[in-house]
């Protein structure tokens, strides 16, 4: 009985199992129906286990967790039909995050559903919109309680799945570790104004750039946050970004100009692409490539365009684009394999195709530019200065719905079921405080949006406990978000 017939010949049944485990999900199907001696195969729990590992279902889990994996496998795919339906219909909830009064939106960063904003107040705030409890507790500072009112502008916030961190236009760096409390665990002091503010997506590295240095943060074994490493720069830095899997030693990209800089911790920093005259626009990264815009200047006009580079040969792989207008916003981490996605001043959206150098798909979105923008396998989610965010199927070319705000959109951060958007006014002054707060904070003070697609994910309990109110929660609500958006 360990034998199994393979037309004219036997063969072992784990030898059967190697070969069945290059069939997809309907090859399978159809092997299941050839004999029952095939079905036993077709059905094998490794099979299955493994299809859910490549269709991304249940990364995490392990063989052993469930005892039928064609059945989840089934159920995963069901749910994701689902929560593509939801995107496309704006079936969902939707909920807008409190503001602070007398205070202006200055930056926000989100990570997994977990939303960090700064404002003009001095004050950050963090919510766990996984939780649908969106009473938020504030980070609290070192700055004298005895100065109500006096503490600095947040320039720039970022958080990841451990820590938040706060960049203030005096200089100082607060680090808050989100399993611990409210309190921040380092203060970092510059003495010039922070230009630019990065955080790894996985790790505790923090970078931030003042004046012409960079310097790298990270905690020892011991848990003491120490720098790790210091660079100095010829220009002000623009954009600063961590390289993902780098190891023992953290890696950043940062744009000055029309440089663009390599920091390695045990290296000084290097040149990776300089071309006079020619500013950097946007930049992203990878754990291999980094892309960023580049603004054509001179007698020569060659167009605007993304430059690919390769941060193991430090050598240019694709120039992308050729657009007349300056690109704002390119997003190389987050894009399926092979494509990325840009925004640009000509009010376009594109999809480039990093096989074959071309533009895949050019979208006409936002009539003021394209401030944001994301994709995964099926979708774009795009931001305008215009404040208006636009979500489309670009398979059919096709815009689903959009929602609109007064201010520019500066931030914005998709899963498959969730969204979280937000505007961010350019100017820093209230005006016309005599009037009603929640009038006066959709016109100035700035909005953040959190979109909800699966409704089995609203009774969901945060690992978080600084992003929890101590004591009760929000109520949930559920309905479709065309009525509230038309």
């Amino acid at each position: 009985m360990d034998d199994v017939p393979f037309f004219d010949i036997q063969l072992p049944y784990e030898l059967a199992i190697n070969i069945f485990q290059y069939l997809d999900r309907k090859e399978l199907g159809r092997c299941a129906q050839v004999s029952k001696t095939w079905k036993v195969i077709a059905e094998d729990e490794v099979l299955w286990y493994r299809l859910c590992q490549q269709e991304g279902h249940l990364p995490e889990s392990s063989i052993s967790d469930y005892s039928c994996w064609k059945l989840i496998f089934q159920e995963c795919r069901a749910k994701e039909h689902m929560l593509r339906t939801n995107w496309k219909n704006r079936k969902g909830a939707v909920s807008e995050l409190e503001h602070i009064p007398d205070a202006v939106l200055c930056d926000v960063h989100s990570h997994d559903g977990v939303v960090v904003a700064g404002y003009t107040s001095g004050d950050v705030r963090v919510w766990d919109t996984r939780t649908w409890d969106y009473t938020a507790p504030f980070l609290e500072s070192e700055y004298e309680e005895d100065e109500p009112g006096m503490q600095p502008y947040v320039s720039f916030v970022r958080i990841n799945s451990s820590l938040a961190v706060a960049a203030y236009e005096d200089g100082f760096l607060n680090i808050w570790d989100l399993r611990t409390g409210k309190y921040p665990v380092h203060r970092f002091e510059h003495d010039a104004r922070i230009q630019a503010l990065a955080l790894s997506r996985e790790d505790a590295i923090v970078a931030t750039a003042s004046a012409f240095d960079v310097v790298m943060l990270r905690p020892s074994e011991e848990g003491y946050w120490q720098i790790t490493a210091e660079f100095e720069v010829q220009k002000l830095v623009d954009y600063l970004e961590i390289v993902p899997d780098t190891g023992r030693y953290p890696v950043a990209v940062a744009t000055a100009g029309d440089l663009v800089y390599l920091l390695k911790a045990e290296d000084s920093a290097r040149t990776l692409h300089y071309v006079y005259g020619q500013p950097v626009t946007c930049l992203d990264v990878s754990a291999s490539q980094a892309a960023f815009g580049v603004k054509s200047l001179g007698w020569v006009y060659e167009g605007n365009k993304i430059l690919v580079y390769s941060l193991e040969a430090e050598r240019c792989l694709s120039k992308l684009g050729n657009a007349l207008g300056d690109f704002t916003c390119v997003n190389l981490r987050d894009s399926p394999p092979n494509l990325m996605v840009s925004g640009n001043m000509d009010r376009r959206v594109r999809i480039h195709d990093l096989r074959t150098d071309k533009i895949a798909l050019s979208l006409s979105a936002h009539q003021l530019g394209v401030s944001a923008v994301q994709m995964d396998d099926w979708k774009i989610v795009s931001g305008g200065e215009e404040g208006l965010v636009s979500v489309w199927d670009y398979r059919m070319s096709q815009k689903l719905w959009e929602v609109h705000s007064r201010h520019p959109v500066r931030h914005l951060s998709f899963t498959s079921h969730s969204l979280i958007t937000a505007n961010v006014p350019y100017e820093r002054v209230v005006r016309n405080t005599d009037l009603d707060n929640f009038t006066a904070h959709r016109r100035h003070r700035g909005l953040i949006h959190a979109y909800e697609f699966a409704v089995d994910r609203l009774a969901f309990q945060s690992a978080l406990p600084v992003c929890r109110a101590a004591g009760d929660t929000a109520p949930t609500y559920s309905y479709d978000l065309a009525l509230a958006f038309p």
